[in-house]
């Protein structure tokens, strides 16, 4: 239908900001438009709002499912990555409102606070709309919005915004990890950086979160031999070594290694850096959480 159509990448980015997840955001919208499908248009004053709504109302349902299945996860649980468009950083409260710190923050809010927090700051809308998708009178709503916004504020982390650094580091980085250059890789790193690894089970990957400059450094030399790589391939069912490929692609606002073997992303690194150092390392394996993504360069090259 050519309404909801028009606002299917609204309701995405609504459904991914309370989810964290590229696949429920998807079969939420898919949900939404099996409701849509069923009403009388002319019945409906505001389609968008009403649509925000429905998506809302349904991603925060699948929200208290999911946390519940992210208790067994194996290992760290990390958002799904997305490739955000080059113009995203025209729309700072959207840009912001999809890194990959800050989704990992909102994991920390009830379902309720998250989809609060999302409607009013990423989407600005207006109290007394949110109190009608969550079904709480406005002043209980604006509570809500306060408390997520007081517990976001405190537990966020501080970043460096300038995305040519972000990219110079990053291209470094990729650098240094591919070259085995154990000193180069220690020089980009806070004293405390620490890597959390999401292979959900299904990939190999650190079970823990690894912390300390050169244990990070050590640990991401190690996964790069030939034995390692092979092992790695074979958990997610590739039997040979093939070439890889090493890019540099736009995901979740951030400059991000996207490794790439036959056509397919194998693995996402996003990086948090501040005053200079990267400070957090967050390496997506898991082939459920990447599928979705395109390969961004040729063997051994960056775009």
């Amino acid at each position: 239908m050519p309404t909801f159509e028009d606002h299917r990448s609204l309701l995405i980015g609504v459904a991914y900001r309370i989810l964290g997840s590229v696949a429920d955001a998807e079969d939420v919208v898919q949900e939404a438009w099996l409701r849509w499908s069923g009403v009388d248009e002319a019945t409906v004053d505001d389609p968008k709002a009403y649509l925000i709504r429905v998506t809302s109302r349904l991603a925060i349902d699948r929200l208290r499912w999911a946390k519940s299945r992210r208790e067994s996860y194996v290992g760290p649980w990390l958002p799904e990555p997305i490739s955000t468009a080059p113009d995203v950083a025209e729309h700072a409260e959207l840009a912001e409102s999809v890194e990959m710190a800050l989704l990992l923050v909102l994991e920390t809010l009830s379902p309720l606070e998250r989809a609060v927090f999302v409607l009013r700051e990423a989407f600005d809308l207006p109290f007394s709309e949110i109190a009608e998708v969550i079904g709480r009178a406005e002043p209980a709503t604006r509570q809500l919005a306060r408390r997520a916004r007081d517990h976001v504020r405190d537990r966020r982390p501080r970043f460096d915004v300038d995305r040519d650094e972000r990219r110079r580091i990053t291209e470094r980085f990729i650098s240094a990890s591919a070259d085995g250059d154990l000193d180069g890789l220690i020089e980009l790193f806070a004293g405390e950086v620490t890597m959390v690894s999401d292979g959900g089970g299904k990939a190999r990957a650190a079970l823990r979160v690894i912390t300390g400059a050169e244990n990070v450094s050590r640990y991401l030399l190690s996964i790069n031999t030939p034995a390692n790589i092979a092992r790695f391939l074979a958990s997610i069912g590739m039997a040979d070594i093939p070439d890889l490929s090493f890019g540099v692609a736009v995901m979740n606002n951030a400059p991000a290694m996207v490794i790439s073997a036959r056509g397919q992303v194998i693995t996402v690194i996003s990086l948090l850096i501040t005053d200079g150092k990267i400070d957090t390392i967050y390496l997506i394996a898991n082939p459920e959480k990447i599928a979705h993504l395109e390969p961004t360069a040729g063997p051994g090259g960056a775009p």
